[in-house]
């Protein structure tokens, strides 16, 4: 019996593998539309986009998942534009672009919806949860589920173009480079998908549950994983450039649910124990750590020099991107589960017990305040914020904004 025992510890603690490119691709099929004798349908004319602004592709609106537009001034939240209950929740924010959001209900697929109106321009179900962002990439959106798919739509009318079936679910976000899908799966296997055809052009195998989405820095897509690994390959070919084992103490590993994002010379992310790890790009050396004091699972947001991270011990905290230094830390009265958002000179955060919050980036100082919201906040435009407040959907326009002329 203690002969067991040992072996099930030595299992438990033993060092995560680093993982490495994948040849055989084993149970993934890709589906496309069936053939018919029928006419195709003709694409949708797209209604006049009448809200010219920078997009937000998918979740941290950049491939570095930086969940920030610091060079944004809206102000705070001002008159409500309109709002729409989706009856579902949301746990992730939606994408932009061309005056339209795409966003993914947990239950109920996905929806388009004017950004101008919030009225919904088309609707597609999924068989599975959809706890994430839609990704978009000129005319196609790219969604996961935990059916184990990543599925492409037309962006004009959501019609079917293409999906890969995988054996375990998909909770990260895809974000798309030069015609590339990156994604992660509950599989542990990072794929790289043509956008086009779905076709898989390399897969990494970390090892790993990866409920994380995976970031693109240049030539390099780095992910973490639930084994404690933190890894970056060549975004041409999946090659490893470098792999870090992070550990919580002598014995265990640490476990990551949150993406890593970047300021294009460091890669940050926090454990779910509440360490944040932050590491140099070029070589993966950890650069320094820093104790949260709390559980923490969200993405840490990174603008002007800091990063913005919170925890389940209801603090947002500000880091010194260069050195860890806290900055500052703010209480609520509440659990900060999802990340945050910096638009200008306000980071937003939601709690679990349904509050949402600005705090000004400079000292933490709480300036806004609404009893609405979950999980994370929602996004920015250069005109309006589009906040994702659990089961609604509401444009507000900034106080700074001008008018249009």
């Amino acid at each position: 019996m203690l002969g067991a025992l040992g072996a099930a510890l030595a299992l438990h603690f033993q060092s995560p593998g680093v993982g490495g490119s994948v040849t055989s691709l084993g149970n993934v099929t890709i589906k496309r539309p069936t053939t018919s004798t029928k006419r195709p349908r003709p694409e949708k004319k797209p209604p006049r986009v009448r809200v010219g602004e920078t997009c937000w592709n998918n979740f941290g609106g950049d491939p570095m998942r930086t969940l920030a537009r610091p060079h944004v001034n809206l102000g705070l939240p001002g008159k409500v534009i309109w709002t729409r209950g989706v009856h579902d929740l949301m746990e992730y924010p939606p994408s932009y672009c061309d005056g339209f959001l795409y966003v993914n209900l947990e239950r109920d697929g996905t929806l388009a919806i004017d950004a101008q109106t919030g009225r919904i321009v088309w609707s597609r179900k999924s068989k599975g949860f959809m706890p994430s962002t839609p990704a978009i990439a000129g005319p196609r959106l790219f969604v996961t589920s935990y059916a184990g798919t990543v599925t492409a739509y037309r962006r004009s009318d959501g019609q079917f173009l293409w999906q890969l079936q995988t054996s375990l679910p998909i909770e990260s976000s895809p974000v798309v480079v030069r015609g590339v899908v990156y994604v992660g799966g509950h599989d542990g296997k990072l794929y790289a998908l043509k956008a086009r055809s779905g076709r898989p052009l390399w897969v990494y195998d970390t090892g790993g549950r990866i409920n994380s989405s995976p970031s693109v820095i240049g030539g390099r897509v780095c992910i973490t994983n639930y084994n404690g690994l933190i890894v970056c390959v060549r975004r041409g070919n999946g090659h490893r450039v470098w792999a870090v084992k992070v550990r919580r103490d002598y014995l265990r590993y640490e476990s990551f649910y949150a993406s890593p994002s970047s300021d294009g010379r460091r890669i940050f992310t926090v454990a779910r124990s509440g360490k944040v790890v932050a590491l140099s790009l070029a070589s993966g050396r950890i650069l320094w750590t820093h104790g949260l004091g709390g559980q923490a699972y969200a993405t840490p947001a990174v603008a002007g020099g800091r990063i913005f991270v919170g925890d389940l011990a209801d603090h947002l905290s500000a880091l010194r991107a260069t050195t860890g230094a806290l900055l500052w830390q703010v209480r609520v009265s509440g659990r900060l589960l999802a990340p945050a958002l910096v638009v200008g000179n306000l980071v937003f955060f939601s709690t679990l017990e349904g509050n949402t919050y600005a705090a000004r980036t400079t000292d933490g100082k709480i300036v806004w305040h609404i009893q609405m919201g979950k999980y994370s906040p929602g996004i920015a435009t250069d005109r309006r914020y589009f906040f994702s407040l659990n089961g609604r959907l509401v444009a507000y326009q900034g106080r700074s904004t001008k008018p249009k002329g």
